[in-house]
């Protein structure tokens, strides 16, 4: 599991990194003729918003499934 996390989050990092060097790029303006470039940025940044709701929802299940335990500060304290 914890594989898992890591992999995902390193992921979501490599998505925002994505995302930042597709926004310093900028795109060119479209050719006569030609269709408008694709906006990588959005995707990427879609991605990252996919991959983390996906790890919040994995990390819940195992919570739910006890294979992860929470530790912490104990209530009451």
């Amino acid at each position: 599991m914890k594989i898992l996390v890591a992999v995902t989050f390193m992921a979501i990092l490599a998505s925002l990194i994505w995302a930042l060097l597709h926004m310093m790029r900028g795109s060119a303006p479209p050719e006569e003729g030609l269709a408008p470039p694709k906006n990588k940025m959005a995707t990427a940044l879609a991605l990252r918003v996919g991959l983390s709701i996906v790890l919040f929802v994995c990390v819940l299940i195992s919570w739910k499934m006890g294979w992860i335990q929470p530790t912490g500060i104990p209530p009451g304290v």
